[in-house]
């Protein structure tokens, strides 16, 4: 799991939320596929409202220039974000992402490789609403400030806990990755976060970085699939 600190300025998560607050929303389960439809209980944005296709496009962009996310996910595709808002007694059940996505208004499909979360409500205004993981190393909670986002495998079992107080509203998508080897992504990732550490202190000769560099990028011709 990584967090993505301040994908969204104060700024713009308030212009989200007064969008959203403005847009149409519906029974979330119906977007669900297969078990998890049963344990939906959430509404959706309709993503075939302007306003709310326009606020996905926008956050579709900042994904693609993160950094971080970049080097987290390496990605090749990514299914456009999705608006939920869970109000008290809703929840999301332990699930699991469907393996294979359709694209909306395309015939072009994804592998779910990586799914994010983008927080749009501030935590202390609804209680409950945390996203529980289930990893090697037990459960892990999540409740990020409004305008931050956490990515993780979509292999994973998770779920939204029940919102006793307030309403949490958030964004969703999914990643297919050029590199669909977990381990190697993750091995890769390290490596991009250790070389920008590096060019960061400023004490690394260049001949070292571009030799780091090298081994990088022909990881990624290697193991890469296009």
């Amino acid at each position: 799991m990584i967090v993505i600190e301040k994908i969204l300025s104060e700024e713009e998560v308030t212009y989200y939320r007064q969008q959203l607050a403005n847009a149409p929303w519906g029974d979330g389960s119906k977007t669900a596929m297969g078990m998890a439809a049963s344990v939906k209980n959430n509404n959706q944005a309709d993503a075939n409202d302007e306003s709310v296709n326009h606020l996905a496009n926008q956050l579709l962009a900042r994904i693609g220039e993160t950094p971080k996310i970049v080097s987290a996910a390496l990605p090749d595709k990514i299914f456009p974000p999705c608006f939920n808002r869970y109000s008290e007694t809703e929840e999301y059940g332990y699930h699991v992402d469907s393996a294979i996505m359709r694209i909306p208004n395309s015939a072009q499909v994804l592998r779910s490789d990586l799914s994010m979360t983008t927080f749009l409500s501030d935590p202390e205004s609804y209680d409950g609403g945390e996203l529980i993981i289930s990893t090697e190393f037990g459960q892990q909670q999540i409740k990020l400030p409004a305008g931050y986002a956490v990515l993780y495998p979509s292999s994973s079992l998770h779920k939204v806990t029940a919102v006793t107080r307030g309403q949490r509203v958030a964004a969703i998508t999914w990643m297919q990755s050029m590199i669909s080897d977990t381990s190697i992504r993750q091995n890769l990732y390290q490596l991009d976060q250790t070389i920008q550490n590096l060019i960061k202190e400023n004490n690394t000769s260049r001949a070292e970085l571009d030799n780091l560099h090298n081994v990088y990028h022909n990881l990624i011709r290697q193991f890469a699939k296009l």
